[in-house]
């Protein structure tokens, strides 16, 4: 079983693995794009983010891991100077993949892989919330309907309908007069 092994294959020995990334790490880091296979791609990602993740760290101890593993002293200074500041908002996800067709000779799935261009991250602004205002009165058409339920409320139920269609409608013919009043 193959519990807790991480990263591929890719039907070779250790030592031809681990130059064959290494190659393609230094290459990815100095062109910034390369097509391989999608395999190849998948594992490279691994390798690419952790060599920028060095980059971003920016010590003397991340500068010789990344001798390590880098071939080329001027791609290490590009990975320190200039990747290291383009990705410094962001936080993982440094390579894109995208799967470009089939290889003539065997028909194996190649693919492109590339970083990412370096975007700013926006800070969300805060919304400044509006202070609550103090209830206001209400309209005096929604004050008339508050006053029909509550005298409908008073009526009790052994009194007739009649009654209360009477008291509704002396109010009415009251206000009625008093609007008259006022209005001439």
């Amino acid at each position: 079983m193959r519990h807790g092994k991480s990263g591929r294959k890719l039907n070779r020995s250790s030592s031809h693995r681990l130059a064959m990334f290494r190659n393609m790490v230094t290459s990815l880091l100095d062109h910034e794009r390369i097509y391989t296979t999608h395999a190849k791609a998948k594992e490279l990602r691994r390798w690419a983010d952790w060599m920028i993740t060095l980059g971003k760290r920016g010590d003397l101890h991340a500068r010789r891991q990344a001798l390590q593993v880098i071939r080329d002293k001027g791609v290490v200074h590009k990975l320190f100077t200039d990747l290291a500041q383009r990705y410094q908002a962001r936080s993982g996800g440094y390579t894109r993949t995208v799967k470009v067709g089939f290889r003539v000779g065997d028909g194996a799935p190649l693919s492109l892989i590339e970083l990412m261009a370096g975007e700013t991250v926006k800070k969300k602004k805060k919304r400044k919330r509006k202070p609550r205002k103090a209830v206001e009165a209400a309209p005096p058409a929604v004050e008339e309907a508050v006053e029909e339920k509550a005298v409908a409320a008073e009526v009790s139920a052994d009194e007739p309908e009649e009654a209360v269609a009477e008291e509704a409608a002396e109010k009415k013919e009251e206000e009625g007069q008093s609007s008259e009043k006022g209005g001439s």
